[in-house]
């Protein structure tokens, strides 16, 4: 069954009995069953009351291409024919790449759904239906792979600036490309990257936003987590949100190719939650703890220990337990 219709259908968070939708949508009753369990299974809480039917506990509204286009502006040339907006699939990033393999240079694909969305370092991306921002952007840069220095941490500044246009105040950056909110995840970032080491090279940019994270959802991610919902009382609105992160995308990835991360280095440190901070640096076995003093031109993280400054290319960061002391190990 073809889950669209029915989520639409229950989209207005009203009560529909299984009778209903079934002569509604042309199917029977045990279709309509099993359709509500596949949507719960996606991550859709649905309400059923005997005698009642089937209700969302409140309206659902889904993106949607034509009114992305219409707040795209000067920039709805660009990407008119260049969107995808998937009810369901696997993963973003996998379906922004195949369309670079097929030769295009630069698309944009949105999912409502992602049954196998994927962070930074193998983990897990929880993307439930209908609930947040999925979106995975190709975009080919005529430059080398090593110019792409600090990339990952641009595109988290201007995932911040357009969600400050829609209203959302207080977000900050945790190096190396966090989003957060009251020291909690609001997005993250994950970047692909494919081509020649010294010649063009075509990237995906994985975007993935926390709007509106159902209560069913949240058992399986594995660290502090906030959504926009949650924190703001402006009523979220997708379309508008992917609209500004496109447009915003698109201005700032033209500078990044003409001045590299030099032209952004100001405003990370401008929003870095943990400059001035005494955190914990891990790379596989390897653990540094330091304080750390915001990035350089290239985007590593300055990490000031009782031996100087160092400059970080990677790792995890996190709150240090050990406050940087004389005698401290580094």
């Amino acid at each position: 069954m073809d889950l669209r219709p029915l989520i639409q259908t229950l989209a207005d968070g009203s009560f529909h009995s299984g009778a209903s939708l079934g002569r509604q949508l042309g199917v029977t009753r045990t279709v309509i069953g099993r359709g509500v369990e596949a949507l719960r299974c996606m991550g859709i809480e649905i309400h059923s009351v005997t005698g009642k039917g089937y209700r969302l506990p409140g309206s659902l509204e889904l993106m949607s291409v034509a009114r992305i286009l219409e707040l795209l502006g000067g920039d709805r040339r660009l990407w008119s024919g260049h969107i995808d907006l998937l009810f369901s699939t696997e993963s973003t990033n996998a379906d922004a790449m195949r369309k670079g393999q097929e030769g295009r240079s630069h698309y944009l694909v949105l999912a409502e759904h992602q049954a196998n969305g994927r962070g930074r370092r193998g983990k897990a991306w929880v993307s439930p239906l209908g609930a947040n921002i999925s979106l995975s952007m190709l975009w080919t840069f005529k430059s080398s792979m090593a110019a792409l220095e600090g990339l990952s941490l641009a595109v988290a500044i201007l995932v911040v600036d357009a969600l400050r246009v829609c209203g959302y105040q207080g977000l900050g950056v945790k190096w190396p490309n966090d989003i957060l909110l009251n020291s909690c995840k609001l997005a993250g970032i994950l970047l692909e990257i494919s081509g020649d080491a010294e010649g063009s090279c075509k990237v995906v940019i994985g975007i993935g936003i926390n709007v509106k994270m159902p209560c069913s959802s949240a058992a399986a991610i594995d660290q502090a987590f906030t959504d926009l919902a949650s924190n703001f009382e402006i009523a979220p609105d997708r379309s508008r949100i992917v609209a500004e992160l496109v447009k915003g995308l698109t201005a700032g990835l033209a500078v990044f190719a003409k001045h590299g991360f030099a032209a952004f280095q100001p405003r990370w440190n401008d929003i870095d939650v943990y400059k001035g901070r005494d955190v914990e640096i891990i790379s596989g076995a390897s653990r540094r703890v330091g304080r750390a003093l915001g990035v350089s031109e290239t985007g590593a993280l300055l990490l000031e220990t009782e031996s100087g400054v160092a400059l970080i290319a990677g790792g995890e960061l996190t709150p240090s337990l050990r406050p940087l002391h004389k005698g401290a190990t580094v």
